[in-house]
């Protein structure tokens, strides 16, 4: 009989491709998983594992294995899921992750509402930029993530996943009080292909956005300085380093210093939330989305004069 925690082990490491990967995910030791894989390995009789350098990879019959329990597992997902379902109870553990603007601007108020409702659910949460939101749910570290693309570039997302929308998030240009569009009711991207750029990091999603988004207006941008926060964009923004796209999700308190003015052709983020489709019908997966979703209602509707 094949022990479902070693499979799992198994299937950690092939999602990860290695065991220091594969511990982090479970939240195990290094010496857990290769314990795990050594009583593995004895239940079926074969070398499942192979060095490979100073790490490890996969044999032959390890693939094999590792394809029968990603799909055990998943079945495994799928009747947890229909058992809460039937049972009709929010409870245990839910593990959430956001990218940052959304894990200061919706966590807050979502994870909060969700706590009074249902005591008995368990809540973990943390931010990741978008990219890493999405493999974490694939791989199974993760029950949901918040992410996130833009109006004129989408994000695609792999087989097997559900979103639901959040909120639609309207984006100003901000620059410091006297920059010389400081004064206007709106500009164009365009307006800034003298200025220096403070964007997100190399390789980050939004980053790759805003370099998108400027070059396909004929503009080649001078990126002046990078930051992963919105508020240390704007704090650099402040000390008249530049000026950055900032989106209204997470961004208050804005700094002293700092003028957000609207884009004449409006510029968004679509913010929606993912979970596995074998997780659909847990309760506690339907408790988070409509927490998510009215926290988004509510962030929305404050905007709506403004835009």
């Amino acid at each position: 009989m094949l022990n479902l925690e070693r499979l799992r082990t198994l299937d950690a490491l092939a999602r990860h491709g290695s065991v220091s990967g594969a511990a982090e995910g479970l939240h195990i030791t290094t010496s857990a998983v290769s314990q795990q894989m050594s009583k593995l390995e004895r239940e079926v009789g074969q070398q499942l594992l192979a060095k490979n350098g100073r790490g490890v990879r996969l044999t032959d019959a390890g693939r094999l294995l590792a394809e029968h329990a990603a799909r055990i597992l998943s079945q495994v997902e799928l009747a947890q899921s229909d058992l809460e379902a039937q049972r009709g109870q929010v409870a245990g553990e839910l593990r959430l992750a956001a990218f940052p603007t959304a894990a200061r601007g919706l966590f807050p108020v979502a994870l909060a509402a969700l706590r009074a409702e249902h005591p008995a659910l368990r809540l973990r949460s943390c931010e990741l930029e978008p990219e890493n939101g999405v493999a974490g749910v694939v791989r199974g570290d993760l029950d949901l993530a918040v992410v996130l693309d833009w109006y004129n570039k989408p994000m695609p997302l792999p087989d097997g996943l559900v979103k639901a929308p959040i909120l639609d998030d309207p984006a100003d240009v901000a620059m410091p009080v006297g920059h010389r569009f400081a004064g206007r009711e709106e500009v164009d991207l365009a307006d800034f292909a003298e200025d220096e750029w403070i964007t997100w990091g190399q390789g980050e999603f939004c980053h790759e956005w805003l370099m998108f988004t400027l070059r396909s207006k004929g503009i080649e941008p001078i990126v002046g300085h990078r930051a992963a926060e919105t508020h240390t964009q704007l704090g650099l923004v402040a000390a008249g380093l530049g000026v950055c796209v900032v989106p209204l999700l997470g961004r208050n308190p804005m700094p002293e210093g700092v003028v957000a003015v609207p884009l004449r052709q409006r510029v968004r983020r679509h913010v929606y939330v993912i979970w596995r489709a074998d997780a659909d019908r847990r309760p506690s997966i339907r408790a988070a989305v409509k927490a998510l979703r009215a926290a988004g209602e509510r962030i929305g509707a404050s905007s709506t004069p403004a835009f």
